[in-house]
């Protein structure tokens, strides 16, 4: 096999490990094109300007939980359609849709791992799934994973990348605010440590309630964190937006996260907090 055949035949098994068989792939911050099998080595994160692309909430799991002790959840809550809602589509058909694909039964994961021997309750968003939006199954794997971690008096992670509240599901959606929040509250009340973790972006409804109320809040680099976008408050305020507003940088320099955290630094982070919060809580 000459030199030349040996490179196409990596190249045709690389293709089967990548969407759309794409080898390559523009950053959107920096416009440089990083091979994807390098982008994957760095944790989906730009090599030439760490700019944090999205990735799946199974990804994030396998990256942040010890490996093999991830135990998932409440695999059996489903959307439905409770008020019956249509726009250009029938709510129903959009959730047929996603489910037909087969990957995620809802916009979140939830279940019980390690963190380098540290046992943890966890949630993590998933955003192909409508936005990450947040629907009454959201609202309840979250509430029952405060409740599994008050039972099992264990410490719970959320890690959100969401839209806000699914608006296909009208006040029913906005009520997980509530739901979820006075959960959180019986967490308190345990003094067991709530780590939240905002990824890009975190919004709307689910930026209002839970996502802003750990006793300990982290941030991914670049992340778009607030309750309405950015163009939503210029045109509102008519005024011109600083550079940067609504960033988790942003956010950090004004005193309302903890820390901006670098995605391959974050298990390492959790785990230094949960070891003190251990031993202090």
């Amino acid at each position: 096999m000459s030199w030349i055949d040996k490179i196409k035949s990596k190249t045709t098994l690389r293709k089967t490990d990548f969407t759309n068989g794409e080898l390559w792939v523009e950053c959107p911050d920096c416009k440089g094109n990083i091979f994807i099998a390098d982008l994957e080595k760095n944790l989906r994160v730009c090599t030439q300007c760490s700019y944090h692309f999205r990735i799946s909430a199974k990804q994030r799991i396998n990256q942040l939980l010890d490996e093999g002790t991830f135990v998932e959840s409440d695999i059996d809550l489903i959307s439905t359609d409770p008020i019956k809602f249509k726009d250009s589509k029938k709510y129903k058909e959009r959730l047929r849709t996603y489910l037909k694909k087969g990957t995620h039964l809802d916009a979140i994961i939830s279940g019980t791992g390690l963190i380098k021997n540290h046992q943890v309750e966890i949630c993590v968003f998933e955003f192909s799934f409508m936005g990450g939006s947040m629907g009454v199954v959201v609202g309840e794997k979250i509430t029952r994973s405060i409740e599994r971690a008050i039972k099992n008096q264990s410490s719970l992670i959320i890690l959100s990348c969401s839209g806000g509240a699914r608006m296909q599901e009208g006040i029913l959606s906005l009520m997980q605010m509530a739901k979820t929040s006075a959960a959180l509250s019986k967490l308190a009340n345990e003094r067991l440590p709530y780590i939240s973790i905002l990824a890009d972006p975190t919004t709307g409804g689910v930026s209002a309630s839970f996502a802003m109320l750990g006793d300990i809040i982290l941030a991914e680099p670049g992340a778009l964190i607030g309750f309405a976008g950015p163009r939503v408050i210029e045109q509102t305020i008519q005024q011109k937006l600083p550079e940067g507003f609504q960033r988790a940088e942003f956010l950090l320099n004004h005193g309302l996260i903890d820390n901006v955290v670098h995605r391959k630094d974050l298990k390492e982070t959790l785990a230094n907090i949960l070891s003190l919060c251990k031993n202090s809580w």
